[in-house]
């Protein structure tokens, strides 16, 4: 007979202890302990067991890549992201706002696999007929997918031990629940177990899995932290629901690059693939102030942007600063570097700065293209046409050298950019450059005669 134990569990983190905690040990949350009865037997526990035999010990040179070969998802920018592809035995969380296209995406996935592989939609959250009904909008309609509604993670385990496919797909990880675990499903003690029982059988059987979860309000993963140590791989899928675009990124992965970025258009007939994505950001670019062009890095792909701000008198105290594209303490920062080295009286203006396209942008080398879009809107002077701009920007107001330079260039020449503003000490580095004029500045001072 199973046996049934107390144990207290953090709803943050997911920290379990025998007793009640005031405050977790775990994350520091106080009054986040709650009392969950769970049963336990022999077979399973709360321990991971991929075999009954324990194996021995290799020697990691003698240990064979031969058998995770990768294979496609039918979509070249979530290959880019994955690392190359999706690999046997790998267990692969995909999360993101309701409405993104987390079950859209998958589902296009599988039906792209399942033309040369066995492949299983698992649905925990909409009947057959609505997946039907999805995969016709999408054209995702395909002759040999399988599709199973199911919450009860052990009929699961007997259907995938019977198809024996080579992808499976659950949709969502908060539907999930095992009988065993004496709680609501979606709760911390389920999403754990039923992640560890997804785990096994991917390591097990060699059958790659993907699992969908919910995120918070604040756009962080629901559920406790600690699922995203299970697993291989955490994709976020961001993007406003009546936007064009959407942005998969890699927040962790242990088979390639965490720093990649796949980027998909919503169109009527499902997500598509979009490559070049500097020429589509630039499609729509107007002349006017406070408009800038910056080259940013994400991973290996270099991608222009446009960088829009406003600065505005306001009779409102104190004045405020909004940016759902950079971080507003970066933006603080500059509009002191501004108002201290370049002598603009710009701290008592309203501040509005936007990323075309809904791309969010974190890297320092932005920074100079922040400074100038600001300053344009405040002095209402045009940045000149073909001119992309890039560097870091110190607190003293000195340009900083940043990374990438040659291909951020690379892609401004393609596009036909004529002008390029860059920090000094980047320009020995960089190659030759036919038909563009290439500036060096040290400060941002400089950088302001330079542009205008």
């Amino acid at each position: 007979m199973p046996k049934k134990k107390s144990v207290f569990i953090c709803q943050s983190c997911g920290y379990d202890s025998p007793k009640w905690m005031g405050k977790c040990p775990g994350c520091g949350s106080w009054n986040t302990m709650v009392e969950e009865i769970v049963k336990t037997d022999t077979k399973h526990g709360l321990a991971l067991g991929l075999n009954e035999q324990p194996q021995p010990a290799q020697l990691l040179s003698d240990i064979s890549l031969a058998k995770m070969p990768r294979f496609s998802a039918g979509s070249s920018e979530l290959d880019r992201v994955l690392g190359g592809g999706i690999i046997p035995g790998s267990l692969v969380l995909v999360v993101g706002d309701p409405g993104v296209g987390k079950s859209s995406l998958n589902l296009q996935v599988c039906a792209h696999v399942s033309k040369k592989k066995s492949v299983l939609y698992i649905t925990g959250e909409e009947s057959l007929q609505q997946i039907r009904m999805r995969a016709e909008r999408i054209n995702a309609l395909s002759n040999t997918l399988k599709v199973l509604s199911e919450t009860d993670m052990e009929r699961i385990n007997v259907h995938v031990n019977a198809e024996k496919p080579e992808l499976v797909v659950v949709d969502s990880i908060q539907t999930i629940f095992r009988p065993d675990v004496q709680s609501a499903p979606g709760s911390v003690s389920q999403v754990r177990e039923c992640a560890v029982e997804l785990l096994r059988i991917a390591k097990s059987s060699g059958t790659a899995v993907f699992i969908i979860g919910h995120v918070t309000k604040d756009g962080t993963l629901a559920g406790p932290r600690v699922l995203e140590h299970i697993v291989d791989t955490v994709l976020y899928f961001e993007g406003e629901r009546n936007a064009q675009f959407r942005i998969l990124r890699a927040i962790k992965n242990r088979f390639g690059s965490t720093n990649e970025l796949g980027l998909f258009e919503m169109c009527d007939t499902g997500l598509v693939d979009v490559p070049d994505a500097s020429k589509l950001f630039l499609s729509e670019t107007v002349l006017g102030s406070g408009i800038v062009i910056a080259p940013t890095i994400e991973g290996t792909r270099p991608l222009l942007v446009e960088i829009q701000a406003l600065v505005a008198p306001t009779p409102y105290i104190p004045p405020r600063r909004t940016s759902d594209s950079v971080d507003i303490k970066r933006i603080q920062l500059l509009l002191a570097v501004l108002e201290k080295r370049i002598n603009l009286s710009i701290g008592a203006c309203d501040v509005y700065v936007k990323v075309a396209g809904g791309i969010k942008i974190d890297e320092p080398a932005c920074d100079l293209a922040l400074c100038i879009a600001l300053a344009s809107s405040f002095t209402n002077k045009i940045v000149k046409e073909k001119t992309i701009v890039f560097g870091e920007v110190g607190l003293a107001g000195e340009v900083r050298a940043v990374n990438g330079a040659d291909l951020r260039v690379k892609e401004a020449c393609k596009l036909g950019f004529k002008h390029i503003i860059m920090p000094q000490k980047n320009i020995n580095s960089l190659g030759t450059v036919k038909d563009v004029s290439v500036t060096g500045v040290t400060t941002v001072r400089e950088a302001l005669k330079a542009v205008f």
